[in-house]
């Protein structure tokens, strides 16, 4: 740990290291001191980037994102089932059961619906707060640690803190990152900072170590089997073609076994359900693949989460190698007929920004020899544009939210739904809305309603805004969704009703 009050020799060449694009001057030894997060010393005449300032960055950047989290679950403004889902596959996992969610269907095994068993190692933070908003904080970490991943390589490579610390700042307010927070928990937090670790060792031309950071991307979700093959590619393209190619064809493989074998396995349906989400239905449900390809690179909505991918980066990024690792992403978000896959919204983006905030860090160092003075010129100044566009951007995200009072302030509806929840025993079996899922999956065993098929649980736990043409009338909803079983009132509010099986 470096003493507060004086300034180690890392920190002096740091503090006095030029602008942006000019190499800092650091002597062969100190080089040789920076470390990296991997453990590694940073090679020869790049600038050390002492580790204190990118924590400092990383401690706001966390408690920033879990701040917002945990109010948006306090409040129930929950937007979908997901943290309810991952709640109750990690809560199996540190409870050593098999991950099986009953939020998607009785005794569904979720490793039949994306393959994320890197979400165990989730299990013994779980054992010490067994609640969902675990997940969160697990989740606000990890995006945090990416961003010192980001800052001290941009510091290294081009220099300079200030451009070190700005990127790292404008990595951490992106509009990927904060979409993601905004979504709650998904298993793609494992996978932020591992590629960001990859596109680390990638520019630092450490190939062993890049595909050593690939290689457990397989384990976080299926497709990114197929990023890990593009990384394989990337390295071949870098001159390291046997280690490039045997990672391309990993894989490869990886995705091939995941979504045709481990998966159906899996499945209560014997299949990859998701090969439906690049099916059109409806009217053109007959449509060729080439016909879909060719409606999705005509699709504008999907151009423009691109034109914003890269406008963040002052499009350097697409100067750099690296860039070919969000093209896997890209791929099936563009072959995808699912809306939700096209825009700026959801997790869907998270996974994107590592990469292309890293290809920019790279190619502005590639544009340092180039022959065209404006583009030398550019590459001096398009971090701190960066940085600039992404503080611009950030007062129209979501973390712009806990600069508001009424954020905080509880309203009617979230007294009714603490009181809704407080009248279900432990230990019960429970159906519900998804506002209230995450809240009843630690301690209960849930369902959702609609899915929970020919199950009748213990208690019945409404939210009425759903079900708008019920509210008048909570036991006859009860009665219509489980016809077999008869239910009693025990609790109503204006908001919510709470109905026991008698």
């Amino acid at each position: 740990m470096l003493d507060v009050g004086n300034k180690s020799p890392e920190e002096a060449v740091g503090a006095d290291a030029p602008a942006v694009g000019i190499p800092a001057p650091a002597s062969a030894p100190e080089a040789a001191e920076a470390q990296d997060p991997a453990g590694a010393g940073a090679p020869a005449g790049l600038a050390p980037a002492p580790l204190r300032p990118y924590l400092i960055v990383a401690g706001v950047l966390c408690a920033l994102y879990f701040l917002y989290s945990w109010v948006q679950y306090a409040h129930f403004r929950t937007p979908s089932w997901d943290l309810g889902i991952f709640g109750q596959s990690v809560r199996a996992y540190a409870e050593f059961r098999a991950p099986i969610v009953d939020i998607k269907g009785p005794g569904f095994p979720i490793l039949g619906d994306h393959f994320s068993p890197v979400t165990a190692l989730l299990a013994p933070l779980y054992w010490i707060w067994p609640s969902p908003v675990a997940l969160l904080f697990a989740q606000a970490a990890l995006f945090a640690a990416s961003s010192v991943v980001v800052g001290r390589t941009a510091q290294q490579v081009l220099g300079s803190r200030a451009a070190g610390l700005g990127l790292a700042i404008a990595y951490g307010l992106s509009w990927g990152l904060q979409e993601a927070v905004k979504s709650d928990f998904h298993e793609i937090a494992f996978a932020v900072p591992l590629l960001a670790l990859t596109c680390r060792a990638l520019i630092l031309g450490r190939w062993s170590l890049a595909a050593s950071w690939a290689v457990p991307l397989i384990l976080v979700k299926e497709d990114m089997g197929l990023t890990v093959a593009m990384v394989g590619a990337v390295l071949f393209l870098k001159g390291s073609r046997r280690l490039g190619a045997a990672l391309a064809a990993f894989g490869v493989a990886a995705f091939a076994l995941t979504v045709l074998v481990l998966i159906p396995a899996a499945s209560s349906l014997g299949q990859y359900d998701y090969w439906s989400k690049i099916e059109k239905t409806g009217e053109g449900a007959d449509t060729s693949f080439g016909q879909i390809v060719g409606d999705a690179l005509a699709s504008g909505d999907r151009w423009e989460m691109v034109l914003h991918l890269f406008a963040i980066t002052g499009f350097l990024a697409l100067r750099s190698p690296l860039v070919l690792l969000v093209l896997p992403t890209l791929g099936w978000r563009f072959l995808s007929q699912d809306p939700n896959h096209w825009g700026m919204l959801w997790h869907y983006s998270a996974i994107l920004m590592p990469v292309v905030f890293l290809a920019l860090v790279d190619g502005a160092r590639a544009v340092r020899t180039s022959p065209r003075a404006w583009l030398v010129s550019y590459g001096r100044v398009v971090v701190p544009v960066a940085t600039a566009v992404a503080l611009a951007l950030a007062a129209h995200l979501p973390l712009r939210e806990l600069t508001k009072p009424e954020t905080y302030r509880a309203d009617a509806r979230v007294a009714q739904a603490r009181a809704a929840l407080a009248t279900v025993p432990k230990g019960v079996s429970v159906e519900t809305d998804v506002s209230l899922l995450a809240h009843l999956t630690a301690d209960h065993r849930v369902y959702w309603a609609g899915t929970s098929q020919d199950v009748d649980p213990d208690y019945l736990v409404y939210d009425l805004r759903g079900w708008s043409q019920h509210a008048s009338d909570p036991e006859l909803l009860a009665s219509q969704l489980h016809p077999r079983a008869r239910y009693e009132l025990t609790h109503r509010s204006d908001g919510f009703a709470v109905l026991k099986r008698r």
